[in-house]
């Protein structure tokens, strides 16, 4: 009798799902993971329906047929961090921690564990006696990382004589290479390409 009491106390809480209301979008899921949008920001959600991520506006979407929306490829989602007007580019894994800090200028979905990214590096060339600061240069290298954010091929470079400037002033750098199997890819130099073996 005691069992069928505890049983019948319970019976209302079964099966009971978790209701996400008031959406205005929801992706086709990628890796398991559908993203989810309500106004400005974007969550995801398992095959289950449950929120695995919060919703956030830092993701970066991906156009794809038309729409555009945040979404997983190799375990890894593009996130952005806007630092002194620059925006740089980094990755959250599937639990929403981020793997790969946002550090680059540009970067790309993964695809079979590897993506490509603009990589910053400052250079001092002297230092000024009448404004009293170093003269840098700034390159950026396209490079090719793995799931981890190491760099394992460095694919172009290309000096830039001014710090990245904020977006409003000058648009993202775009990447020019691509990936065009799994340890293959073509960088463009001169109008032609160049096709690459990379480290896998």
């Amino acid at each position: 009798m005691k069992n069928l009491l505890t049983a019948l106390l319970f019976l209302p809480f079964m099966g009971v799902a978790q209701t996400i209301e008031n959406i205005d979008y929801i992706s086709p899921f990628h890796n398991d993971l559908a993203a989810i949008k309500k106004g400005n920001k974007w969550a995801f959600i398992n095959k289950e329906g449950e929120t695995v991520i919060d919703f956030r506006n830092d993701f970066v979407s991906t156009n794809i047929n038309n729409v555009s929306y945040p979404l997983f490829y190799n375990d890894r989602c593009l996130i952005q961090q806007i630092k002194d007007g620059v925006s740089y580019f980094g990755y959250i894994d599937k639990s929403g921690k981020t793997i790969i800090k946002p550090q680059f200028l540009n970067a790309t979905n993964f695809n079979k564990g590897k993506a490509l990214a603009l990589k910053v590096q400052k250079e001092t060339i002297g230092y000024n006696d009448i404004f009293r600061k170093n003269i840098v240069n700034y390159h950026y290298f396209e490079v090719a990382i793995d799931t981890e954010g190491n760099m394992t091929d460095h694919l172009t470079q290309l000096a830039i004589h001014t710090p990245p400037k904020p977006k409003s002033k000058k648009p993202i750098p775009m990447i020019t290479s691509k990936l065009i199997s799994k340890n293959l890819v073509a960088v463009k130099r001169d109008n032609k390409w160049v096709i690459k073996k990379i480290t896998y």
